[in-house]
């Protein structure tokens, strides 16, 4: 099995395979997802101190924070998906 890793920005990666979703960072739902991940240890943030753009949700219960737009996420899933074919 292959590990696609996708530039999340600054240099930061994640698996591609073991996202669950990628979603903006606005509403209240997701604020408190952040808020309850950061409580319990779970949440990584890859911002370096910038405005946090798509927060993005992982099959292990970690919530992680980019810069990067969600659609631009997206675009680099399926870049890494169509490589792997």
């Amino acid at each position: 099995m292959d590990v696609k890793l996708i530039n999340i920005g600054f240099g930061n990666m994640i698996s591609a395979g073991r996202m669950v979703a990628v979603v903006g960072p606005e509403s209240a739902p997701v604020k408190r997802l952040v808020q309850e991940a950061r409580e319990r240890g779970m949440l990584i943030d890859a911002t370096v101190g910038r405005k946090t753009r798509a927060v993005m949700m992982m099959d292990s219960g970690h919530i992680v924070l980019s810069t990067s737009h969600p659609s631009t996420i997206q675009n680099r899933v399926n870049a890494a998906e169509e490589e792997g074919e």
